[in-house]
């Protein structure tokens, strides 16, 4: 039997919670080993942080009135016994509304106001200014309450035609898409801009994110939500009628804010929904059954999507069905079904992508680690042979010994200045790197955008605009890579000459590969070059939707150019980590030897005892490395195991391992 979504992500939760126990369990160990150093740490905490924090975005996108909202009350809700998001005739969620859970925050709804699309900010920005939300407190446990407060998004104001215009929901010269006017003359707009439920909801808990948004008009007037938030999920789930199959404004919806042009159908989950309304009487199962496949086919045919990915369902009686525990009519409302394709296709991936990152982390870890280990292993191979060589000789030879040691000690500590002289060149090369993809920079390029397109009239060469845009993003990337190149090959020349001269077994770490980040910018550039095609161009005639997008877009390069910055700041950090952990090893090496000799000097241990001990630290090296070995490789293992297979392995387990 297939499992519900709502199943496969309590156990991709449960695994994710195992999997982070188990590496705070090797944080530990490695720390009462003194095995964590800055490298090592910094992998942990990456690869801790991405398995605690990773998120998977389900986005509800279709016209109004096409039974969204009940679809989430049905698949997520059901177990409160009632409808949560509102649901009734006609339209219901009037602004974009994201369900999550941050556990640093308390249960509330924060609803931000339509009028900040007044004030030239992008969504992003205004996420940070929580003083300009309104917040409503909520109780987690109390359905009534929770459903009143979810109620506000479906609120509305009524507005003059004019103040509706400035706020992007009228235009002039697109009559059939502006909403009607009452006697008055007002037009009805929603009252908030964008609403955020904080509730710890157990699916919420585990990562999930849902964002249900509303019809063609809202989302066309919210770049932000089209170009940044929509791409962004790991799945979008398009709802249309199943009576009426797939209208003019769902082609729309689909062709001008679904489809990219890059792999993005595997990710789109087409459902018929309200198939109730085709269970007819005076028609038999078999006749209700070949109409549902009829319009299943047609969805596929126009939509250019498989056939396995249209589901019929009816939310309205799946939701009816969880609540009565009706298995009858569940099954009749084919909603298993729906759910079951969302889990293995959201987060089937999601679990892949982990496994992969779990598998490189471990292994890399274990390189680092292992490197401190043999670093240890030829200090005290280095210290046998020097205390075997006293052997027979007389006091004088011993206190010779102690001032050869303390004179490479002192020619040691002098020799810094070749890693000093590193850091400042790194440091400086680095600098370069945050000029080139920090914000200075991306506004200079926004800001050349942003002049193109406030230029008067329909620009009938935006691609052209937004393709030099995106190449000069791909052109600051690539020179940054130029320049890690630059860092890399010092790393070599510099590392190799330290290893000469000091016995180091440095090795620089792999330079970061910045190809990622260019592909991402390709994604970003076909969904933005997709959105603006003719549909849009009056759109773009208008200077405040141009702005929007501009600040939509800088949102987003933001964020990878953040993320390319970290990814080269790791790589440094785990090149000065090697040379910190290796100046300390012959620091300690240093001291031991100089421990050693004067114990002998003293007669405090004669030098069979002290070979004794370095021989039993050698063995205990030995095992630690075994250890390592077997403790990284049960967490690889683990990490590569499916969720439901998975078995609970406490530190105990590992210890005994």
């Amino acid at each position: 039997m297939s499992r519900s979504f709502n199943q496969q992500l309590d156990q991709h939760g449960a695994w994710r919670s195992n999997f982070a126990r188990r590496l705070q369990w090797l944080s530990r160990w490695l720390t009462d080993n003194e095995l964590l150093d800055q490298a090592v740490a910094e992998r942990l905490r990456a690869l801790e942080d991405q398995i605690r924090t990773s998120k998977v975005m389900v986005a509800f996108v279709a016209e109004f009135s096409r039974g969204k909202s009940e679809l989430i009350n049905a698949i997520f809700f059901a177990g409160y016994g009632r409808r949560i998001m509102p649901a009734s005739a006609g339209r219901t969620t009037m602004c974009p509304t994201e369900l999550g859970y941050d556990a640093a925050l308390a249960p509330k709804l924060r609803l931000l106001p339509i009028e900040t699309r007044l004030e030239p900010h992008s969504l992003a920005h205004w996420r940070e200014r929580p003083t300009r939300w309104t917040e409503l407190p909520i109780e987690v446990g109390d359905a009534e309450q929770l459903a009143r407060a979810m109620g506000k998004v479906a609120e509305v104001r009524w507005v003059s035609k004019d103040e509706a215009r400035a706020l992007g929901f009228w235009n002039p010269e697109t009559p059939d898409d502006n909403p009607v006017q009452d006697a008055e003359g007002r037009v009805e707009i929603p009252r908030w801009r964008h609403a955020v439920l904080n509730m710890p909801h157990p699916l919420l808990e585990q990562g999930l994110v849902i964002l249900d948004t509303p019809g063609l008009n809202a989302i066309g007037a919210e770049p932000e939500l089209t170009v940044s938030l929509i791409p962004q999920a790991h799945a979008v789930v398009f709802i249309l009628g199943a009576e009426t199959g797939v209208t003019r404004s769902d082609l729309s919806i689909w062709r001008e804010h679904l489809i990219t042009g890059d792999d993005s159908h595997d990710t789109r989950f087409v459902v018929l929904n309200k198939i109730d309304t085709l269970w007819d009487t005076l028609s038999t199962p078999a006749q209700i059954a070949q109409q549902i496949e009829r319009q299943r086919e047609g969805a596929a045919r126009l939509l250019e999507v498989p056939l396995a990915q249209v589901l019929p369902v009816s939310a309205q009686k799946g939701l009816q069905a969880k609540i009565g525990h009706d298995a009858a009519l569940l099954d009749a409302s084919r909603l298993p079904a729906l759910e079951a394709l969302l889990g293995e296709g959201v987060l089937g991936k999601r679990e892949t992508m982990l496994r992969l990152a779990v598998d490189a982390g471990m292994t890399a870890l274990r390189t680092e680690a292992e490197r401190l280990l043999k670093v240890r292993q030829r200090d005290l191979s280095e210290q046998a042979l020097e205390l075997q060589g006293l052997r027979g000789k007389n006091v004088s030879v011993i206190r010779h010994m102690r001032a050869r040691i303390d004179q490479e000690h002192a020619e040691f500590e002098g020799s810094n200045t070749r890693i000093l002289a590193l850091r400042s060149v790194q440091g400086k090369l680095l600098r370069e790197v945050y000029a080139v993809l920090g914000r200075t920079a991306l506004k200079a390029d926004m800001v050349k955008l942003a002049a193109a397109l406030k230029r008067p009239g329909v620009k009938f060469n935006v691609r052209k605009v937004y393709g030099e845009t995106f190449d000069a993003l791909r052109n600051n990337l690539r020179e940054v890579q130029a320049t890690t190149a630059e860092i890399q090959s010092m790393l070599h020349a510099t590392f190799r000459q330290l290893n000469a001269e000091q016995g180091f077994t440095l090795q620089a770490p792999a330079e970061p590969d910045l190809s990622g980040f260019e592909q991402e910018l390709g994604q970003i550039e076909r969904s933005h070059i997709h959105y603006l095609g003719v549909g849009n161009l009056i759109k773009l005639a208008q200077a405040d939707f141009c702005d929007k997008l501009v600040r939509a877009l800088a949102s987003r390069l933001r964020l990878v150019n953040e993320a390319a910055m970290t990814e080269v700041e790791r790589w440094s950090k785990g090149a000065s980590a090697q040379i910190d952990a290796q100046l300390k090893e012959r620091r300690r090496n240093f001291s031991k030897r100089i421990e050693a000799i004067e114990r002998i000097q003293n007669a405090a241990g004669s030098l069979d005892d002290r070979l004794a001990e370095i021989a039993a630290q050698e063995s205990h090296l030995a095992a630690l490395q075994e250890r390592l070995h077997e403790f990284t490789s049960l967490i690889a293992q683990h990490g590569s195991q499916p969720p439901v297979a998975a078995p609970a392995i406490a530190g105990e387990q590992l210890r005994a391992a």
